[in-house]
């Protein structure tokens, strides 16, 4: 069992705008991320499934060709391997959901 507090997680930003808090539990990698308004992710996919929640802002989501522009209450459930990409409309904050475990999103703090 786990308490944290967000704001003892260091932000990394893993690609130009987008910056993130990472949380990893024993099956889960959540990510809190804040992302400014233009920044682009490139098509991709991955083994892991993702569901993304829109907190704040306006976030263009692209899967397998399709494109909506979610806002804030608005959920993408994004199925393992499917190709995606995405840009932000305004600026954003989204919680991300990721199983199993990102491993490529862990790190080892030295303090």
């Amino acid at each position: 069992m786990s308490f944290i507090n967000l704001q003892d997680i260091i932000e990394r930003e893993v690609i130009p705008g987008f910056k993130g808090k990472f949380i990893h539990s024993a099956n889960v990698t959540i990510v809190h991320w804040s992302i400014t308004a233009g920044s682009e992710l490139s098509e991709h996919n991955h083994p892991h499934e993702q569901v993304t929640n829109i907190i704040s802002g306006e976030l263009e989501l692209t899967m397998e060709r399709v494109t909506k522009r979610l806002k804030s209450g608005e959920v993408a459930v994004i199925p393992s391997n499917l190709k995606h990409h995405g840009r932000a409309i305004t600026d954003c904050y989204i919680i991300d959901v990721f199983y199993p475990i990102r491993e490529d999103y862990r790190v080892e703090l030295k303090e």
